[in-house]
């Protein structure tokens, strides 16, 4: 799965947020901030760059890294715009959700950025496409990608309004890695999949049409398909024993499949490791867990 040296950590780069509740509660999270939290359980001491608000939720997202002893050299305070929120209500019971537009972390500095990254190493760089929503953080991506030449690990995470097709298409051309779940897939080949044979079909002409190495597809309960210059390897679920909630289990087996990267595992170890990581984390309330033994037992 390349040849990248254990010893640099990944560079993560996109949103911390919170998911606030009518009830007023407020539960921590955004995908490259799961990411980066399961990375450092693993030990691989990633770096994360984002920016927070000058407020009580940017506090507690330091306290929190602190607290888990995660580098918070990158994380910018922004006295002007607020920490990320998501707005969570429900309509008969169904949650819907507000991303809601302009952030500290749609208004991250390069510069600063770059003071926090240079004079380091790093192995890849993990971003997703929410954080590509405005035409000043895809312009900090490019900038990453050229000045450290970086290989990238793109997590496709398609959430209306805030995506463009060609705009999603060209991100996944400078991937090395993709990772997407199975509508996704259907929505960046514009394809209908409805069975096995059109989802392969799909994955299929992706793959082709990007200079990729590794093309990640997450089937929920159904497992995930990984296909490289070898052909297709099949991950199969690992089952659950109780599900609390199924909240992070995307962003943990993103984790895994980076920590397989970096330490050289072969696919198929890869594969089962994240899913078995992804199950677990399903079994726990919330997408992170100071837990330090269930970051050692996917470690062994």
């Amino acid at each position: 799965m390349g040849t990248i040296s254990s010893a640099v950590s990944p560079l993560i780069f996109g949103e911390v947020l919170f998911d606030c509740f009518p009830d007023g509660t407020a539960v921590l999270g955004g995908a490259p901030f799961n990411v980066a939290w399961h990375l450092h359980g693993m030990g691989l001491a990633p770096l994360m760059i984002t920016g927070v608000g000058d407020d009580q939720h940017g506090k507690l997202v330091l306290d929190k890294m602190h607290q888990w002893g995660m580098d918070t050299s990158a994380v910018q305070v922004n006295p002007t715009y607020p920490t990320g929120q998501v707005t969570v209500s429900f309509n008969d019971g169904e949650p819907s959700y507000e991303i809601v537009p302009d952030q500290a972390y749609d208004h991250m500095v390069y510069e600063t950025a770059k003071r926090a990254v240079q004079n380091r190493e790093h192995a890849l760089l993990y971003h997703g496409t929410l954080v590509m929503r405005t035409e000043h953080t895809k312009q900090h991506i490019d900038a990453l990608i050229d000045d450290y030449k970086l290989p990238v690990f793109i997590d496709v995470n398609l959430r209306a309004p805030w995506w463009q097709e060609q705009e999603v298409k060209d991100a996944i051309s400078r991937a090395k890695w993709v990772k997407l779940n199975a509508a996704e897939l259907a929505l960046v080949t514009d394809r209908n999949i409805q069975n096995e044979r059109q989802l392969r079909e799909a994955a299929e002409a992706l793959y082709a049409d990007h200079d990729m190495e590794l093309l990640i597809v997450t089937l929920g309960e159904d497992g995930a398909l990984c296909l490289h210059n070898k052909g297709f390897e099949q991950g199969n679920p690992v089952p659950v024993k109780k599900l609390v909630d199924t909240v992070g289990a995307g962003d943990s087996f993103s984790a895994v499949m980076i920590a397989g990267i970096i330490q050289q595992w072969s696919i198929k170890k890869t594969l089962d490791k994240a899913l078995a990581f992804a199950s677990a984390v399903c079994e726990m309330r919330g997408a992170t867990t100071m837990d330090r033994e269930l970051y050692q037992n996917i470690c062994r």
